[in-house]
């Protein structure tokens, strides 16, 4: 009986580069793994270090689709992806993209989940009951039945995850799949993908900025078993056990700017093990809640009141069944709708002040980025008013804003009469001084979000609206941008929507929490995010480092100051030997400076 011929592993990449065009260094480089069926891999990195064009090289998509050169092999199920087209490879491989609006095509959310099971020749009897169990394993249940374009970017995100996940791969591909979730919907999205690993043995290869978030209460356990992690040349810098390569490079990552587990992020900072729940940690955590008669202290306190009215909401109601643009009146003061029309929002009202920045609450689907599309003047109000300056805003998705063909001409539409080097300090200050003659839609998803931000700070308009400004970002630009948001607000009002409560506390002077289809808080940021009743009925979950300092700390300037302290501290193992991790000043736009000493206790393990 001749021997059993070896089964192939589902992924299997050897020395694997991509270069793309005007990038004379390649963007990843020399990558080497296999990945069995049924084995998990996170991918962490920093923004552009190459992660989502490593799984685009994985899918085909380079170098079929993108013009790119591609050295070395990638196989899946041992055939060579050079060999094979995307349409062969997704019998495969299912994807859920950074952006997911740019894999739904279909107008019906039941009409895009259908799709691949035809494709699939699944037999139509089957069809339905498979869409059902599909939604209800991410938590969707009862989108079904609603057009796609009609989707929150969370609700969008649940479903391409739902389409990936229908027909079984063998391999799956997640690049970012909880970046625009609640945190119930992150929860939902992780415990799908635990589900359909479970039911179906894909091999999985993770992509995620938010580990905290993923993880979830089990911690650095919650994460997959194995990660690569990929350094700013897009190699492999460091590759193992989940757990044991973050705790080894725990401070090389937080010095490199990515995001870690709340385990591994204080480990790095204190140099201290065991978690919050360590007293030592907590101990080092209490230190830094204190002045230190530092000439430059922590970020002020949250301004108080703001200054001159700059935008005033009144009664306003937001449809999805409003009607088109029209006029400016038409735009800005509310037009009558139907009878039965089925409102987002109604009678919300608030004022945006200059000197404030203001945060935007509320769970997926909620109407945030409709309630921002509405004050912007690009969907009309189906009641009340909306009066003052027409704001600027930064969209979810950056592509939909880009105008140039050059990240340089991108910065530089705004400003009519910049002066000299304006648009290179914009530049230097969002990391993208070395991108300047690239393609906007040739970045990476960090790397356009980044350019959407300096694009609309270039611009001096009275209010900025910013839907979920730092999704996507690695922890260097998310504080970069948040530092950025407050430094406008010196001279303008800024309006943000976001997820992350964490960045909420530490940088929002105010909160507008929607929920039940109108505004049900806005107050101090501080002060409400302590109030459980808003929390509960707006479906928000503080994360654990936020619900303790918020319980152990009286003060909002306490919370603040130790907040501000972790953001900007120096790694434990990256400070100057014999001296405890110190802070220092953001790298980014509008950082302030600190030179703050992380106080520790016990012994350094």
């Amino acid at each position: 009986m001749a021997p059993a011929e070896p089964v192939p592993p589902v992924l299997d990449l050897d020395g694997v580069s991509v270069t793309v065009p005007r990038r004379p260094e390649p963007i990843l480089r020399d990558v080497t793994l296999r990945l069995d069926r049924g084995e998990h891999l996170l991918v962490v990195g920093a923004s552009g270090s190459g992660k989502s064009t490593l799984l685009q090289a994985i899918t085909g998509v380079v170098p079929h689709s993108v013009l790119a050169e591609l050295t070395g092999a990638v196989r899946v199920n041992g055939r060579p992806t050079v060999e094979s087209t995307v349409v062969e490879l997704s019998g495969h491989v299912g994807t859920l993209a950074q952006d997911p609006s740019s894999g739904i095509c279909l107008p019906d959310v039941e009409q895009e989940l259908a799709l691949p099971l035809e494709n699939h020749a699944v037999p139509a009897e089957q069809i339905s009951g498979r869409i059902d169990d599909a939604l209800a394993s991410v938590g969707a249940g009862g989108l079904r039945s609603r057009r796609t374009d009609q989707l929150s970017g969370g609700e969008g995100q649940r479903v391409a995850l739902a389409a990936a996940l229908i027909t079984g791969p063998e391999l799956l591909l997640l690049d970012e799949p909880t970046s625009m979730l609640d945190p119930a919907g992150v929860t939902a999205v992780r415990e799908a993908i635990d589900a359909a690993a479970a039911a179906y043995g894909p091999a999985v290869v993770l992509v995620e900025h938010r580990l905290d978030d993923y993880a979830g209460e089990a911690g650095v356990a919650g994460l997959p078993g194995r990660v690569i992690v990929l350094g700013d040349r897009g190699d492999v810098v460091a590759a193992g056990a989940t757990a044991e390569v973050l705790t080894a490079h725990a401070a090389r990552l937080h010095a490199a700017g990515c995001w870690l587990p709340l385990e591994a992020e204080l480990r790095a900072v204190t140099g201290l093990a065991g978690g919050l729940a360590a007293p030592p940690v907590r101990e080092a955590l209490r230190g830094l809640s204190t002045p230190d008669g530092a000439p430059h202290e922590v970020r002020p306190a949250a301004r108080s009141g703001g200054g001159q009215t700059v935008l005033a909401v009144e009664g306003l109601a937001v449809s999805r069944d409003a009607p088109d643009r029209g006029s400016r009146r038409a735009r800005r003061r509310g037009v009558p709708v139907e009878r039965g029309t089925q409102y987002l929002l109604q009678d919300v009202s608030f004022r945006l002040r200059t000197g404030e920045v203001t945060a935007l609450l509320g769970s997926n689907g909620a109407g945030k980025t409709s309630l921002l599309l509405t004050l912007a003047g690009l969907v009309a109000p189906a009641g009340g008013t909306v009066t003052g300056a027409r704001p600027g805003m930064v969209f979810q998705n950056p592509e939909h804003q880009f105008l140039a063909h050059r990240v340089r001409d991108e910065v530089g539409h705004g400003p009519a009469d910049a002066p000299p080097g304006y648009v290179d300090g914009l530049l230097g200050r969002h990391r993208l001084s070395h991108l300047a003659d690239q393609s906007p839609y040739r970045l990476s998803g960090g790397e356009k979000r980044r350019l959407s931000v300096a694009a609309m700070l270039a611009h001096e308009r009275p209010v900025l609206l910013a839907d979920e400004p730092t999704f996507g970002l690695d922890r260097r630009d998310a504080l970069a941008t948040t530092a950025a948001l407050r430094s406008a607000a010196e001279r303008r009002s800024v309006l943000f929507s976001t997820h992350d409560l964490r960045t909420v506390a530490a940088a929002a002077d105010r909160v507008l929490v929607i929920a039940d289809h109108t505004l049900i808080a806005d107050g101090p940021a501080l002060q409400v995010l302590r109030d459980r009743s808003v929390l509960g009925r707006a479906g928000l979950r503080l994360p654990p480092l936020l619900e303790w300092l918020l319980a152990e700390f009286d003060g909002d300037e306490q919370v603040r100051r130790v907040l501000h302290r972790l953001d900007t501290a120096v790694p434990a193992e990256a400070a100057p030997a014999g001296s405890a991790a110190r802070t220092a000043g953001t790298a980014g736009a509008g950082a302030p400076d600190a030179t703050a000493t992380v106080s520790t206790t016990g012994d350094r393990s």
